[in-house]
């Protein structure tokens, strides 16, 4: 018996979770092996309420067990991580990443355009979870006159809120390299909604790392699905991406109404102007925020995006069971 506890002893090793296939996990250790890992059915459920106990980017023990196989025993605390709604139809929430130094969304204005709901709730979660968020128009080399305005004028908006915008072309490189600057050292998680040209823009980023990319429908303007598990690539120089599979929509989780405008920054400042502290900006006596939509002050499509996340969690509470 001694034997055997001496044994898992020496086999224990520390390392970060560089891909989940949602069954199974490769660990790079500290001394850089690549390590595949299983995590034990009791582990599962140990006080967890995510869909994936463990996730890309976490910092975990592994030790070898009696059958010769690697399992991760234990789960370091994270620095920080960014959620989203199950893809099932439950309450209940998934771990795109954990220990992240930016989230960052790769959007396009075309082919398919990327809906501001969904960057304003990514932007949202990325606030509630203390994760610093930059957004990259992506495909510049195929817009008009008019998209390239638009694209401006989005530009123009999310930096005058206070988040760092990239204009790039996986295609043609434009941007490719000052981008690649900026992520240098760091973690980044890569997101976006299908066909925004994610994985080409990490081909881009990191020659040789040859992610399978997805053709357009000619139909729907939308992308196919070509990641099918969330993995962290090395960035050339040092630093890592975390690409994740693309996502339709990001439906916000474990949100409460009362705190909705602390995830818009700018409603959020210009709310302490309101009569009422508890104050939800949707018309009530003295609210500052709503004469500043008028004024152009804040934007009409982030208060619609504010207000459609209010209204997702006003319907789920009518179907909320009391404890």
């Amino acid at each position: 018996m001694s034997q055997k506890k001496n044994f898992n002893a020496a086999e224990s090793r520390q390392g970060v979770v560089v891909r989940n296939t949602g069954s199974s996990y490769i660990v790079r250790t500290t001394e850089g092996e690549e390590v595949p890992c299983r995590v034990k059915g009791n582990f599962r459920i140990r006080g967890i309420r995510t869909t994936n106990p463990v996730a890309v980017g976490d910092i975990v023990t592994v030790k070898k067990s009696a059958d010769d196989a690697d399992y991760i025993t234990a789960v370091e605390p994270r620095r920080n991580y960014i959620i989203r709604r199950a893809s099932n139809l439950s309450k209940e929430s998934h771990i795109l990443a954990s220990n992240l130094d930016r989230a960052a969304l790769v959007i396009a204005l075309r082919d398919p355009l990327t809906p501001t709901t969904f960057i304003d709730r990514f932007l949202a979660t990325a606030e509630a979870y203390n994760v610093p968020a930059m957004i990259i128009i992506n495909k510049i080399d195929i817009y008009d006159e008019d998209e390239m305005e638009l694209a401006d004028a989005m530009t123009y908006l999310y930096t005058s809120i206070g988040y760092e915008v990239r204009l790039v072309s996986a295609h043609t490189g434009a941007g490719i390299e000052e981008l690649r600057e900026e992520m240098r050292g760091k973690t980044t998680l890569l997101a976006g909604n299908s066909g925004v040209g994610k994985s080409s823009l990490i081909n881009a980023l990191v020659p040789g790392a040859n992610l399978r990319t997805g053709e357009i429908s000619d139909i729907h303007h939308t992308g196919t699905h070509t990641t099918t598990f969330s993995e962290m690539v090395a960035l050339p120089g040092g630093g890592d991406i975390i690409d994740i599979p693309g996502v339709k929509g990001f439906g916000t989780i474990d949100f409460e109404p009362s705190e909705v405008s602390h995830y818009f920054p700018e409603i959020f400042e210009i709310g302490r102007e309101c009569r009422y502290s508890d104050c939800k900006h949707t018309g009530e006596p003295g609210c500052a925020v709503v004469p500043a939509v008028e004024d152009h002050r804040i934007a009409e499509s982030r208060y619609a995006s504010y207000l459609s996340i209010l209204d997702e969690l006003a319907e789920e509470s009518k179907y909320r069971k009391p404890f």
